[in-house]
């Protein structure tokens, strides 16, 4: 049997090995880097179209080039959710109790709380998706209309489930907690 120094030790060697994550957090915030550089060139080009003598941009096209700058910014949403969540909650918590610019469910984030919402930020994106194809179904095959449409109500149903599922685990912590 090891001894109680070295099992100190391995239990703390693997309580650090939370910060091999924070890597994966810088790479992610570099990500959200390129999606910011993506959504400026997609505005110049719709603000140029929009201008510009020669080019005729008919409202479908705005609407779409605009759903891509809305789908761009969830995207960036569920990047910052999961950048500072996911830190929080698996690396370290980040001291900005008295920042005044703390996201509010920050204070009260968990993986739970984390996961539904991603789950509600991804639906969100493939809604917008989904209403671009629609949108666009002139332009898109009757299959892939179908498979978008399957694929959001899969998003939909998983995220029902997430919820049901931290729901009956809340309530059965709060049924195992001592009653004072």
């Amino acid at each position: 049997m090891a001894n109680k120094p070295t099992i100190e030790k391995l239990e703390m060697f693997i309580f650090w090995s939370r910060w091999l994550q924070a890597p994966l957090y810088l790479g992610l915030i570099a990500a959200q880097g390129v999606y910011v550089y993506l959504f400026m060139v997609e505005l110049s080009h719709l603000i140029q179209n929009s201008f510009s003598s020669g080019a005729h941009i008919n409202e479908t096209e705005v609407m779409l080039v605009v759903l891509g700058l809305i789908d761009v910014v969830m995207i960036a949403n569920l990047l910052i959710m999961v950048i500072i969540g996911g830190y929080e909650t698996f690396v370290s918590r980040l001291d900005l109790d008295d920042h005044p610019d703390q996201p509010e469910w920050l204070s009260h984030v968990n993986a739970g709380v984390l996961k539904i919402k991603l789950s509600t930020a991804i639906i969100g994106i493939s809604s917008i998706h989904l209403l671009k194809t629609f949108i666009n179904a002139a332009n898109m095959s009757e299959h892939t209309i179908k498979w978008q449409v399957l694929i959001h109500i899969v998003f939909l149903l998983s995220a029902m489930a997430m919820v049901w599922v931290d729901k009956t685990m809340n309530q059965t912590l709060a049924l195992s907690k001592p009653h004072h």
